[in-house]
């Protein structure tokens, strides 16, 4: 008996599936709430050089003393990095002759005037990360990536090896703490340390909870699962987009990001741990329990199941502990699953983030075009939940993640005052991303065996955190060649879609419960198995 077999007799998708995959979703919420903050928590307003002894120039208007101490660019906007050395009043009288002595044009002195009209402060105008200093606040997200990148390692082997419910309740209560101590820093680098081990704990979240759910619901649902849980991502994009909207100051708007978790820790505790992980790790008795609690709540009160069959379902005699990441590639099929995964995995984070911490530039702003990506990414996953169930997960990976990176790529030749083409296409180029991402977390999760489950999760989440770590420095190409960062997002997606072609097919597939399951593959080839079973994943290996 295998373990789909079970779930069919206790429900595969009933109320129980019901109720915990929407506290499940709950933390779904929080994660773009924190993934996509960087936006609005490092957004530098318009500013330029503050300038000393103002009080000499009493007859004269803003505009004016900006005239003659600040250069102007040649589309006539002051230089938000240089000051003259001295006033230019001269160019009261003719503002259009520019001095070509470059000697008396030097960086900002007395430091800078911000723009508070939109922001009533950000990190940015907090420690003054501008000009010279404009990398460490890119940096920033790239610090909290680093995080989540060093999270994925230790949270992906930590749910293998002690649950996944612990492991969750642990990133939630952990995201909480470092978060609310990010709020209350009082110097970069406490904000930098912070944010990084925020970064680890919400990893956690982040690479638990799809895998989680779907260990619970039946092979036909499995895809709807992974859309649910998606959606919730989405619902939090648009909630983020609200919240910073309402709250300007940026102490406040990692309290209003970083609360919620609470709620979600709260409600973990009616969610019991997945079956399939206790049954693989032998915690028989407590599968049991958590298995006549499932049939009991959707109504299969006939229900019975020894201890004893449980035993005999276990499909590998080693502990859960003696797996390690080493394992993803000691077998040549995981060789080649975890390899080609990894490098979608990158390809997929690094052109989401590159698109998603860019809100300008579009024709909207900052506020409405994280809104309107938020929106667009609902009807991306509605489709996608349709084509990886026609076309299948493989097809539906590669190519959404090639579009992606062919609409960043027309981006660059669509001339700027173009703006609503340059809003369509970059909304475009949102869904497909958004699409890829969605499809990534249901793919990996049907890949790998339940004993690497996590394990292999760990992994893929670790190559998608550092193409989020790099996505943020990729903007400082742009002194090099203003179109650079957008040709270099472009170009990894499409590299990187085409890679998914080399991944098996999942769709209709039993999750592999051992590592033979996917190995047997290379030599057996079994009857299809059609309905509510699927077909095994060693079947569909090539």
């Amino acid at each position: 008996m295998k373990f789909e077999d079970l779930l069919l007799q206790i429900g595969g998708f009933g109320r129980f599936q019901i109720f915990i995959l929407f506290i499940l979703c709950l933390p779904r919420i929080n994660l773009p709430m924190h993934f996509l903050l960087h936006n609005f928590l490092a957004a530098t307003p318009s500013h330029h050089c503050a300038i000393p002894h103002q009080e000499a120039f009493v007859n004269l208007t803003m505009e004016e003393i900006l005239l003659i101490s600040i250069p102007r660019e040649p589309d006539g906007t002051f230089r938000s990095c240089e000051m003259f050395s001295q006033p230019q009043f001269h160019l009261l009288l003719n503002f259009s002759l520019q001095p070509e002595n470059s000697s008396i044009i030097q960086h900002c002195q007395h430091g800078w005037v911000y723009d508070h009209s939109q922001f009533t402060s950000t990190i940015a105008t907090q420690w003054d990360l501008v000009c010279e200093q404009r990398g460490l606040n890119q940096a920033t997200a790239t610090f909290f990536f680093i995080g989540v990148t060093v999270g994925a390692v230790v949270f992906g082997y930590l749910s293998d090896r002690f649950g996944r419910k612990a492991m969750l309740l642990l990133s939630l209560t952990c995201t909480v703490v470092f978060g609310m101590l990010s709020a209350a820093s009082v110097s970069y680098s406490m904000l930098a340390i912070t944010r990084t081990l925020t970064g680890v704990a919400l990893s956690g979240v982040s690479l638990i909870v799809l895998p989680f759910g779907m260990e619970w619901v039946d092979i036909q649902h499995r895809t709807f699962t992974g859309i649910l849980s998606s959606i919730f991502w989405s619902i939090g994009s648009m909630l983020l987009a609200m919240a910073a909207y309402l709250v300007r100051e940026w102490h406040w708007l990692l309290v209003a990001v970083t609360a919620p978790c609470l709620l979600s820790i709260v409600c973990l505790w009616w969610v019991p741990e997945s079956a399939r992980w206790l049954i693989a790790n032998g915690k028989v008795k407590q599968a049991h329990r958590n298995l006549i609690r499932c049939a009991r709540m959707n109504g299969k009160k006939d229900f019975a199941v020894s201890q004893e069959a449980l035993r005999r379902m276990a499909t590998d005699k080693k502990p859960g502990g003696s797996y390690s990441y080493i394992s993803l590639f000691r077998t040549p099929v995981l060789r080649k699953i975890s390899l080609c995964s990894g490098a979608v995995w990158f390809g997929v984070a690094f052109s989401y983030y590159g698109m998603s911490m860019k809100l300008t530039g579009f024709g909207l702003n900052m506020y409405l075009s994280q809104l309107v990506f938020g929106i667009i990414e609902i009807p991306a996953k509605m489709v996608m939940y349709i084509l990886v169930n026609r076309v299948g997960r493989r097809q539906s990976q590669a190519w959404t993640l090639i579009l992606t990176g062919l609409c960043t790529g027309a981006n660059v030749i669509i001339p700027n005052s173009l703006t609503s083409l340059r809003s369509i296409v970059a909304i475009m180029g949102k869904g497909f991303s958004e699409a890829a991402f969605t499809t990534v977390y249901l793919y990996t999760s049907e890949l790998y065996p339940t004993v690497l489950r996590q394990n292999g999760m760990g992994y893929t989440s670790f190559m998608a955190r550092l193409g989020g770590s790099l996505a943020p420095l990729v903007f400082l190409l742009d002194e090099v060649w203003r179109s650079l960062p957008e040709v270099t997002y472009g170009g990894v997606a499409v590299c990187c879609g085409s890679v998914a072609f080399l991944l098996p097919e999942t769709l209709n597939v039993r999750l592999p419960e051992g590592i033979e399951d996917v190995e047997e593959a290379q030599v057996k080839r079994p009857p299809e198995i059609s309905g509510s079973e699927g077909m095994p994943l060693r079947s569909l290996l090539k």
